[in-house]
């Protein structure tokens, strides 16, 4: 039986340090790694990048606790958006699965 993508419970990975900056998420990331290393070392990069989310974001990011399913979570952003978050469901969705695709959170 195929699972329904909004019965899923995003959680945070308790990796991510995170906190409120000027009223918005920041994700302190931590660049690790060979190739990171070598950048720092020859390009001066950063040791911790930081990623500042969006309003929605940072609504969004404090509620994935893996408690809350993708549905439950976008009756939660219709509450506070409301018409400002429509297709609600095609952007949560979307945003979910670029912090899937980097790592930052996985599902239960």
């Amino acid at each position: 039986m195929k699972e329904n993508y909004l019965d899923k419970k995003p959680v945070r990975k308790k990796e991510i340090n995170w906190y409120l900056k000027d009223g918005r998420v920041a994700l302190e990331i931590i660049n690790k790694g060979f190739f990171n290393f070598i950048a720092q070392k020859l390009f001066k990069k950063p040791k911790i990048s930081y990623i500042y989310l969006d309003e929605t974001g940072t609504f969004l990011w404090p509620l994935l606790d893996g408690e809350k399913t993708v549905f439950e979570l976008g009756k939660l952003l219709g509450q506070e958006f409301g018409e400002k978050a429509e297709p609600l469901y095609e952007r949560l969705t979307k945003f979910l699965n670029i912090l899937k695709s980097y790592k930052f959170i996985y599902f239960v």
